[in-house]
């Protein structure tokens, strides 16, 4: 009786995290949606608009490693529910922002906020549902990402029409963020390794960063991290202006169709890829990652097909791209939940702090300045070879749909990298479970 009910409390805190993580990935989409507007108020390049979104990740990356060891030794709740206060007052502060500068000062905040959470989360979700059933739980709170995103893309071209102006949206996703994290500090926090077979030891373990490093896994799930980022950030970064420019649709309908893109393919590849997971995971140690590998692989090749189509053809673009996106989410349900089985359940929240800051320094950040960088560049080419006095918005949209070409590219170094994870898998979540043998408390 008390196995279902503690059971039962783990499904209703995971339907808690879900809802502050959609939230978390509703406001990174604000900016993002808005870009094209905000470009032409203050006179930005596309680099400038990759900054907007780099300043952001650098934080978010460099502030969760001291905020994810935090999570490893003290209350997750109160982190998470501070975090949530943090980032949703910052988000409403953009809507105030008077220029660039100021723009990019408070997007700061923002990352600082949300770097509290994903890392304490994750860690939480490791001591509330067992192995067998961490590649769902997962999937369900990594719902919060496709759905945070139709929610924002579906949503914030209408408060910008309704209210006029393109800061509201920011001003009102304030308001549920800070509503949620009083519901955040009456969560009750499991015991570390609470849901492992075997009892787990509370003492401090020494050198935490060099024993989450000395793991092959970890590395290859990096690797995959920063080039699936690089993907994953320039496409929301850069989708809504693509449609905009080069297909030449309005803000409301480009952020709709962007939101089918990245938002409703997640809803299939995060429920539908963490149950299929599951079962391969159940059926070979190595099924869960090559899963992951093929994935990534089949979005590469649709996303890549899809940018040679004509800015006549938005539909097939829209419907194939929408294909190859949905195969990239296999990416978070297999390495999420790998993760959790190849690091024990005291260093989980230092690993994810370790595992984020990298996949969002050196893949989320980076990616829209390069994407952006690329675009101001073959904006310039197409220009000169054209002969043109100057700039316009024609030249513009092809440079950006020239440098976009870099997603297929980065998604299929994620599945190369997946698929020599799988290989280092199995070896490496025997040495967790022989590890965790000699550190277990005496009974």
């Amino acid at each position: 009786m008390a196995d279902g009910k503690q059971a039962a409390n783990a499904w209703k805190v995971l339907f808690l995290l879900f809802l502050a993580n959609l939230l978390n990935f509703f406001d990174r989409a604000v900016p993002a949606i808005l870009n094209e507007p905000i470009r032409h108020e203050w006179g930005l390049s596309d680099f400038q608009l990759g900054m907007i979104a780099a300043a952001f990740t650098v934080v978010y990356a460099i502030a969760g490693l001291p905020l994810g060891r935090l999570a490893d030794t003290s209350s997750r709740k109160k982190i998470m529910g501070w975090g949530l206060i943090v980032w949703s007052l910052f988000t409403g502060l953009n809507g105030a922002a008077w220029n660039f500068a100021s723009f990019l000062a408070v997007r700061v905040g923002v990352g600082v906020g949300e770097a509290a959470y994903a890392p304490a989360a994750t860690s939480m979700i490791g001591d509330m549902f067992p192995s067998h059933r961490r590649s769902r739980a997962m999937g369900i709170f990594m719902l919060g990402l496709p759905l945070g995103l139709i929610l924002a893309f579906f949503t914030v071209g209408g408060m910008v029409k309704a209210f006029g102006s393109w800061r509201a949206p920011f001003f009102i996703a304030m308001v549920p963020g800070i509503i949620l994290a009083i519901f955040m500090f009456f969560v009750k926090d499991p015991n570390r390794g609470a849901a492992e077979d075997t009892p787990v030891s509370n003492a401090p373990i020494s050198r935490p960063l060099r024993k989450v490093l000395l793991v092959p896994t970890m590395w290859w799930i990096i690797l995959a991290g920063i080039t699936a980022n690089f993907a994953v950030y320039s496409t929301n970064s850069f989708m809504v202006p693509l449609l905009q420019r080069y297909f030449g649709l309005a803000l409301e309908s480009a952020a709709i169709t962007t939101g089918c893109i990245v938002g409703v393919t997640g809803l299939v590849g995060l429920t539908l890829g963490g149950w299929v997971a599951d079962k391969l995971h159940a059926y070979s140690d190595r099924g869960r990652l090559l899963f992951g590998a093929f994935g990534l692989l089949a979005g590469a090749l649709a996303t890549g097909y899809a940018l040679t189509l004509g800015s006549n053809e938005i539909g097939l673009f829209a419907a194939i791209f929408s294909i190859g996106w949905l195969m990239q989410y296999n990416y978070f349900t297999c390495t999420y939940a790998a993760i959790q089985d190849v690091i024990e359940p005291r260093l989980r929240a230092t690993a994810f702090a370790v595992f984020f800051a990298a996949l969002y320094l050196l893949g989320g950040a980076f990616g829209p300045m390069v994407v952006g960088l690329l675009s101001d560049y073959f904006s310039v080419e197409a220009m000169n070879a054209a002969g043109a006095a100057g700039m316009t918005e024609e030249f513009k949209a092809i440079g950006l749909h020239n440098a976009l070409f870099l997603i297929p590219v980065t998604l299929f170094l994620t599945a190369v990298f997946l698929y020599f994870a799988a290989r280092t898998f199995p070896a490496d979540a025997k040495a967790m479970t022989d590890d965790m043998s000699w550190n277990t408390v005496p009974a």
